[in-house]
């Protein structure tokens, strides 16, 4: 089974929830248009002031997505 990656664009401020949620419409919505194998997406809070929007790619999708989004970072994504 291929590793899964969860790309990450951390927002910070008092806006911060707000844009992470908006941003992650369109991450969703770019999940959608490119057709790939996985449709995991979501906001984290982690404190008031940071929140963060991620999407999850198999590793094999991930320097495609990568190149194309420019997330802020990454890291192996484990499900709970």
């Amino acid at each position: 089974m291929e590793r899964l990656l969860k790309l990450i664009w951390d927002f910070r401020g008092p806006d911060a929830e707000k844009t992470a949620k908006h941003h992650e419409i369109h991450l969703g919505e770019y999940l959608k248009q490119q057709q790939l194998s996985l449709n995991i997406s979501g906001v984290e809070k982690l404190h008031e002031m940071h929140h963060l929007a991620y999407i999850v790619v198999t590793d094999s999708e991930m320097k495609n997505v990568r190149d194309a989004l420019k997330p802020h970072r990454g890291t192996l994504y484990e499900p709970t």
